[in-house]
């Protein structure tokens, strides 16, 4: 990648092929979230403040429930074959590497928070990638009007529906370990 133009706005030249890992590494911390899907980039504009408290509730409840051991992050990156995701949240497995950007075989589920410029990308290719990447468990969250959650777990054919949790009354989730949800308490 070459920073094209000095004394005037910073431009990016796309590399001669496909985007790689070391390419991340080149952009600014600007609030954008660069992440490489096959070989192409995919930028989400910087999200905003509803969203991030969802993020630290998800977080904080995550912590609170988890086993010894268990590591779990906000938006730590997974390298897959020829993709680089990072999602909202990931949960790391007990002994996994603490590799800057975690194997696909350490993480026991991801959690995606939808925002408007994110929803498709999080309903269709991000579990897509994750599924086929054998993470076991895929979280959704749609923020608005009042979150819900969708919990998935991987099927022979990708993530499968196992339940769909709203408001403030705990629901016991099993996977990736025993957690009570209260989706309505995140906003």
């Amino acid at each position: 990648m070459v920073v094209i133009g000095q004394g005037s706005p910073v431009r990016w030249a796309a590399p001669d092929g496909p985007w790689t890992e070391p390419d991340l590494h080149l952009f600014p911390q600007d609030g954008h979230r660069y992440e490489i899907v096959d070989g192409s980039l995919h930028v989400t504009p910087p999200l905003d403040g509803a969203h991030e408290t969802v993020v630290q509730a998800l977080i904080a409840m995550l912590r609170a429930a988890a086993p010894e051991g268990w590591w779990i992050c906000d938006r730590l990156g997974i390298a897959l074959k020829t993709s680089n995701l990072i999602p909202d949240v990931t949960v790391l497995r007990p002994r996994s590497s603490g590799a800057t950007w975690a194997d696909p075989a350490d993480v026991a589920m991801v959690v995606e928070v939808e925002s408007a410029t994110s929803r498709s990308y999080d309903r269709l290719l991000k579990p897509a990638l994750y599924a086929g990447a054998g993470i076991p468990c895929y979280w959704r969250v749609a923020p608005e009007p009042e979150p819900v959650l969708f919990v998935h777990e991987l099927g022979a054919d990708g993530y499968l529906p196992a339940k769909t949790i709203q408001g403030a009354d705990p629901v016991k989730v099993d996977a990736p370990f025993p957690v009570r949800v209260s989706p309505g308490t995140w906003s």
